[in-house]
Parts: C-alpha cells; structure tokens; sequence
C-alpha cells in the first residue's frame, strides 16, 4: 500500500467544546485534511513542540526523545497505520544499529515525536478517504495556516445545530464554512454525518 506523507498545518481548540482540541494534518502537495481529535495535554505537547519552545523542565515526550537518544533509538517515521471505529492507530518506525522495530503508539503520542525528532508522517489512502477532508482550492490558494502555526478557532455558533435535519448539499456546503473558519472540531462531527449517510 502507498504511503501518503503529511504535515501538521494547524493545531485548532472549540470554544464550544472546552475539552476538545484537533490536530490537523495536511496532504503534502494536495488538498486533503486530516482531523484528528486529541486531549489538551498531547495538544499542549505538539504546540510546544512545533513553537520550540523550552519547558523549564522536560515534558513527557521529552523525556521519551532523551531516552531514545540516549540509547541510539532513531525514529524514522511514524505511520497512521489504521482507523477503527473514529480511532487512529500509528506505529513508530525505529531503528537500533541493525534492527529496525515498529512500536504501536496513540496517534496523539506519535504527533508529538514527530514533531521533536522532525520526522515524517505517513497514512495510507483508504484512511484518507474515510476520515479525511477535501479543501475547496478554486483560486489554488490554501486556506490554512502554514505549518508550525497552530490556529485557534472561536467558532461558537452551530454547536446546538442538528445536522440530522440537513439534507447532503446543506452538510457540505456547511462543512465548507466551518473549514474556512478553522473549527475543526465541528467538521469532524460534519464529516462523520456526510460519511455515514453515504454508506446507507
């Protein structure tokens, strides 16, 4: 299976749902978006990471790369290996001299060393296709923030909205808006609606 290599454009909180972050991946060299929700510790870990920002004091992730430069683990690559039922399953690709070993890892854990060792991000084209999203692009212009600027979205209104009652065109032309103000959060949910309609 071919892998599709991504990267991190924007880091996104609801306002709506306080305990609610997205990290969004993009496509490298396309147009399709890849959310995926994630608690606030592993969102604070990536945003440091991606700020380079030095804690006072090591964070856990940290802690991990030292320990894994400590006694030569490389990370080649992490891989977004597989999706059951709305969860992300990754793999990290490492090597010790000779071996090279893959060790199973929450997405969100994987992000972050990602992020310090500076290693790419890989998924496979049928999780694209199932969880991913597909930016409108008429004018050939991205409409996220670059990487390494996480956004933070304030999109409160639509929270009570019930998609139930809207009909394909409605949910995708309401996916499209709130893409273009970065909730990524309520597209996840937007996604997940068009998504299971079509499988009816």
């Amino acid at each position: 299976m071919r892998k599709i290599e991504l990267e991190i454009v924007a880091l996104s909180h609801s306002i709506t749902q306080t305990h609610s972050y997205a990290v969004v991946l993009g496509e490298v060299n396309g147009l399709r978006r890849l959310p995926i929700v994630i608690g606030g510790f592993e969102a604070q870990a990536i945003a440091v990471a991606l700020e380079k920002m030095q804690p006072s004091r090591p964070l856990t992730h940290d802690l991990m790369k030292n320990f894994m430069n400590a006694f030569s683990v490389e990370l080649h690559e992490v891989v977004i290996s597989n999706l059951q039922e709305g969860i992300f399953y990754s793999k990290l690709i490492c090597s010790n001299n000779d071996d090279t070993i893959e060790i199973d890892s929450r997405t969100s854990d994987a992000l972050a060393l990602a992020v310090r060792f500076g290693c790419p991000i890989y998924t496979y084209e049928n999780i694209l296709n199932s969880a991913g999203i597909l930016l409108d692009d008429p004018a050939g212009k991205k409409t996220t923030k670059a990487a390494g600027s996480p956004t933070i979205s304030e999109h409160e209104k639509g929270a009570e909205d019930d998609l139930k009652v809207l009909n394909l065109e409605e949910l995708n032309t309401l996916l499209q808006e709130v893409l273009e103000q970065e909730d990524y959060i309520r597209a996840i949910a937007i996604r997940d609606e068009i998504n299971s309609r079509k499988s009816k």
